[in-house]
């Protein structure tokens, strides 16, 4: 039996996933499943992120269909899961499947609970073929009778159950039980496409368009994306957004030749805030929406962005072929070159557990003892940076991470007598009396003196940043 091409690809990025250190999104968009017809790319792309962000609440579906009298003669018992904890949830049960045989089982299940359009013949043959073709033919009829228990009778998804037990207590404890439920259900919905608008439009504090672009700009700017079928709304946050609510704008022109970028708000609030200088570092640069948006605030300067690896420093070149930024291939912990900077920003390399609605394989491969192994390599980052201020000058720190420990944790242990933090308050009001800022609760982006964005509380990634003085 043909298996169709979606759910071929879907299942090899989520065995490479599982077998090697590849993230989804970067698999999602390489140029090896770059030629499939658009509709099984979006099949193939609905099927693997519905898949890491459920993984979870699939499995014990599977375990709970594995425990039936009639399955237990086929399959192997799986290892018995936690009880319900705090919010109903549970932990993930372990089931003693091979990897090729529990991937299919976790494909087909999520085509039976969550798509209403999948036939359930098409689910259930399909991931059997899958098996086979993994050479575990011994296995098909196991799938098939797992399958074929799956029934979407009394399911109720449970948002806060597809997120491990230890990272859900660990946001209750710190930002309290309703907004960790609101973190849970914003990262189980795809998050909108954003961009910012190229620099031609800019703020204006009379005639907005609610977020404050000139509606005359805004209106001709998105007439032209019209015309290739995508359609913008303005941004929430940031007054240069605009959300993508319908059509592909990878496709677009625009977005082809680089003059657009896929760029979350709250990532571009974070360039904001660096402000301008005469001489920028951007330290861990790449992908470079943050660098660009530098360039962009501050076209007369210098600006050096410094990026560990070669590939992704090419890929930043790519990104931003402005005339004043320079692109080096170095540690940041150990800056390949002896300069003083007015104005530095250092966007960590961290968990991510603030961006898992466009990364959810990270809720799968991430353990609470990584936090004190990145908090360390953060700390040496930050100190690095901090070396290269000039006098007078200011050092924005972020990360995309929910957790203090790489974030206050962090500015607590680099903190300096030479040092004293800028409240994020005054700078975000700043923004605002700039025509930057759209979002009007300026107080909820801010706890204490940093910024600290929370998915579902508002309407992107999970940021914080600290701005530091010297």
């Amino acid at each position: 039996m043909p298996v169709s091409p979606a759910r071929a690809a879907a299942f090899e990025i989520l065995m490479r996933i599982e077998k090697t250190d590849a993230y989804a999104s970067e698999m999602l968009h390489s140029a090896q499943f770059a030629k499939l017809a658009t509709a099984d790319h979006g099949l193939m792309t609905e099927l693997v992120m519905g898949v890491l962000r459920w993984r979870s609440v699939l499995d014990k579906t599977i375990a709970d269909s594995c425990r039936t009298p009639s399955a237990n003669s086929l399959l192997p018992k799986p290892e018995s899961s936690a009880a319900p904890q705090s919010g109903g949830t549970h932990a993930p049960p372990r089931l003693r499947f091979d990897l090729e045989v529990l991937t299919a089982l976790r494909l087909g299940t999520y085509q039976l609970l969550f798509l209403d359009r999948v036939p359930r013949h098409a689910a259930v043959n399909e991931s059997v073929e899958l098996v086979k073709r993994a050479r575990k033919r011994s296995a098909a009829g196991l799938v098939n009778a797992v399958l074929r228990k799956v029934t979407k009778a009394e399911f109720n998804p449970d948002n806060c159950a597809a997120h491990p037990q230890w990272m859900l207590e660990r946001w209750q404890r710190e930002y309290g039980a309703e907004i960790a439920h609101k973190i849970c259900n914003y990262d189980q919905a795809a998050p909108k496409v954003t961009i910012r608008t190229p620099p031609m439009l800019q703020p204006s504090n009379t005639a907005k368009d609610g977020a404050g672009i000139d509606r005359e700009d805004f209106r001709r700017f998105s007439e032209q994306l019209r015309s290739e079928q995508v359609r913008l709304a303005p941004g929430r946050l940031l007054t240069r957004a605009a959300v993508v609510i319908a059509g592909d704008i990878t496709q677009t022109v625009r977005y082809r030749e680089r003059h657009l970028v896929i760029q979350d708000e709250a990532s571009q609030l974070v360039a904001l805030l660096a402000g301008r200088g005469r001489k920028i570092l951007d330290c861990c640069a790449a992908p470079g929406g943050k660098t660009r948006i530098l360039a962009e605030q501050n076209p007369e300067a210098e600006i050096v962005a410094t990026e560990l690896h070669p590939h992704r420093a090419a890929l930043l070149k790519k990104l931003v072929p402005a005339a004043n930024v320079k692109v080096i291939v170095g540690d940041a912990r150990a800056m390949p070159f002896r300069s003083s900077f007015d104005c530095v920003l250092v966007d960590a390399p961290c968990s991510g557990t603030g961006t898992l609605a466009r990364n959810p394989d990270i809720k799968w491969r991430l353990n609470p003892g990584d936090l004190d192994r990145l908090q360390a390599y953060q700390i040496e980052i930050l100190r690095s940076a901090m070396q290269a201020l000039s006098p007078g000058g200011r050092l924005v720190y972020s990360t995309c991470s929910l957790e203090p420990e790489e974030g206050e944790v962090v500015i607590g242990n680099v903190l300096a007598d030479s040092f004293r933090v800028i409240n994020c308050h005054q700078e975000l009001l700043r923004l605002e009396s700039q025509g930057e800022l759209a979002w009007k609760d300026i107080d909820s982006l801010v706890r204490g003196p940093y910024l600290r964005t929370l998915p579902g509380l508002h309407p992107c990634d999970g940021f914080f940043a600290a701005i530091l003085a010297k």
